[in-house]
């Protein structure tokens, strides 16, 4: 899949190597076990599929600052094993060692090597074709279960808390955050222009979002303490939900625009697809001066695939169009991503129809910063 247009600022799917870069500051005196945890962890991350190879660093400044850096063939095969439950467990030995974390990741675009000196065998993946061009925005989610028969409660919790402050710094600050449940299952997709991580831990102190956080504790069906650091990162690495594709038709307006939540329910194994699937159907939508949609964000982890779209007009109004299938054959191809014992049938207007109301997640709260 090419990802050449000016509306795609965001894609996990162009096919380009990735760099990902870890920053690390360790512990005083934790440097020896930390590199022994890493001996062991590097030979298992060798066998994972589309891993290329990685360095550890350590800075010639400051023995405390460690730099991990690896190369993968691409984008997917990264983040499937990134957003795994084996790499949870699998990095679990290093955290005792750690005090600060950074995760960075980077498409290739362009290299440049010596060969007079070092012929390297070809690298497999290519390089981006061409640089993206964003809007300075970061877009990222949280998604959760709380204990069946507690949704009702948890909504309320969820939409009644102030807003926190929307300036962090002096260039990051909060655009917009939309909370979504669907079921038992709790989307939350936040907009972030400037540093993501910055405005992740602004929000976590804020004195309104810890409270509401310690509220639904009680129903959450994952226990975790979020004083306590190592369950706190626990908790927040599987409740990850990646954007892996955004793009765009021309400049929002947010005068006639409601924001939707959909989620499909893939078969085993089959999320990556569906979401490279339903990336390809919004690039081609917004390519059409005439298409409704305004926005769409992909997000997506092992088979929880979560469409986010802003629409002009109402999502029940054009079901294809809204579930990502217009055009020939798509609803066939969507039919055999879905998990059908869940999704049900998708064999004519009707069904369609249904398969669109009930992956249509409600909304809970969608509030705008001013100016955002």
């Amino acid at each position: 899949m090419t990802t050449l247009s000016e509306r795609i600022s965001q894609s996990a799917f162009d096919g380009s190597r990735l760099r990902v870069v870890l920053l690390l500051d360790l512990h005083d005196g934790a440097q020896q076990d930390f590199l022994e945890a890493y001996e062991h962890l590097r030979n298992q991350v060798a066998s994972v599929p589309g891993h290329i190879t990685d360095q550890l660093c350590q800075s010639i400044e400051n023995p405390s600052q460690w730099l991990i850096t690896s190369e993968w063939e691409s984008a997917p095969p990264f983040l499937a094993w990134v957003n795994s439950e084996e790499h949870v467990k699998m990095v679990q030995p290093l955290h005792g060692c750690v005090r600060d974390t950074r995760s960075l990741r980077f498409s290739v675009l362009r290299e440049t090597s010596n060969v007079a000196v070092h012929t390297p065998e070809p690298l497999k993946g290519r390089l981006q074709a061409n640089p993206r061009v964003g809007d300075g925005v970061v877009r990222h989610a949280l998604t959760f279960t709380v204990k069946p028969g507690s949704e009702s409660m948890v909504a309320e919790i969820l939409a009644g808390y102030t807003s926190p402050e929307a300036r962090v710094d002096d260039t990051t600050r909060l655009r917009r955050t939309s909370l979504f449940m669907h079921g038992n299952r709790v989307v939350r997709a936040v907009e972030v222009q400037g540093d993501l991580v910055a405005a992740l831990r602004h929000i976590s102190r804020q004195p309104e979002v810890r409270a509401v956080e310690e509220a639904i504790n009680p129903y959450l069906e994952q226990d975790r303490d979020l004083s306590d650091p190592n369950s706190a990162r626990v908790f927040f690495t599987r409740a990850a939900l990646p954007a892996v594709h955004h793009v765009a038709a021309g400049k929002q307006q947010p005068d006639g625009v409601r924001r939707h939540a959909l989620t499909y329910p893939a078969k085993e194994g089959c999320g990556m697809a569906l979401a490279q699937m339903l990336a390809r159907q919004d690039e081609l939508a917004a390519d059409d001066p005439a298409c409704p949609i305004a926005g769409s964000t992909i997000f997506q982890r092992d088979d929880i695939v979560v469409r986010l779209i802003d629409l002009r007009i109402p999502v029940d109004s054009d079901p294809m169009l809204s579930l990502g299938v217009r055009g020939p054959r798509k609803t066939a191809v969507l039919r055999r991503l879905l998990d059908t014992d869940v999704a049900g049938g998708l064999s004519n207007d009707r069904e369609i129809a249904h398969f669109l109301e009930r992956s249509d997640m409600a909304l809970i709260t969608d509030r705008r910063a001013p100016g955002a």
